[in-house]
């Protein structure tokens, strides 16, 4: 009977291992978007992907951490993580000194540039700010790209959106005469879309480092610095 004892012991230990390994594992929360394809978008089926989730995913993985994707509006985005509703964000957020003061980053996943967008057959060749008095611009608050439009243009007509979406929307409408966004996103909406077809990026790429940072790097709360260094 004591090798059977034995046996059951040891069955028993194993159990309670693997139970207890359960009971602790990592869950971490991605914030995201949602709304920013190709880098971040939800499927037809509730699905939250794209190019940032992806890299959010790959890292949870690495680390060996369950992880959970979030969709939070981008103007909430910042203040939702420093609510603790998910533990880090990954959503194409250039890193620059203004949010810096609110959340520390991990190293730049991407450089990033931002571009004009304007509708094809567009006569406009001046981007200066004497040029662009009076037109009316638009891109989508609480970005780097509306910090933009507000600091070089003060004296053109700005209209600023919730999503990126909507400020597409409007361009294809013709509702503006120039657009400002992310680089690669306009490069897939013009080229991939059939909204998208009714426009073409115009000027050359904006690279000041005032508003598009270091980059695009993973956001933390300022006193999850293991969790940064994780990453």
């Amino acid at each position: 009977m004591k090798p059977v004892k034995t046996l059951a012991w040891v069955l028993a230990a194993a159990a309670f291992s693997a139970f207890a390994g359960t009971a602790m594992a990592e869950t971490l929360k991605l914030g995201t978007e949602g709304a920013y394809p190709p880098f971040n978008y939800i499927e037809p089926d509730g699905t939250i992907t794209g190019f940032d989730v992806e890299i959010g995913l790959a890292l949870c993985e690495r680390i060996g951490a369950d992880c959970e994707v979030v969709a939070q509006d981008w103007d909430g985005i910042i203040p939702g993580l420093l609510a603790k509703k998910y533990d880090f964000i990954i959503a194409s957020m250039y890193i620059t000194e203004e949010r810096m003061k609110q959340v520390s980053f991990t190293d730049p996943y991407y450089k990033a540039a931002m571009t004009m967008v304007a509708p094809k057959g567009s006569t406009i060749t001046d981007f200066s700010p004497e040029g662009l008095a009076g037109k009316v611009i638009g891109a989508q608050s609480g970005t780097t790209m509306s910090d933009y439009i507000e600091a070089v243009y003060p004296d053109a007509d700005i209209r600023l959106y919730p999503t990126q979406d909507e400020a597409n929307l409007d361009l294809a409408s013709g509702r503006l005469d120039l657009m400002v966004g992310d680089m690669l996103p306009m490069v897939d909406w013009v080229q991939k879309t059939d909204d998208g077809a009714c426009c073409e990026l115009a000027g050359d790429p904006i690279t000041d480092p005032t508003y598009v940072g270091l980059g695009a790097g993973i956001a933390v709360r300022k006193e999850d610095e293991d969790l940064r260094e994780r990453f």
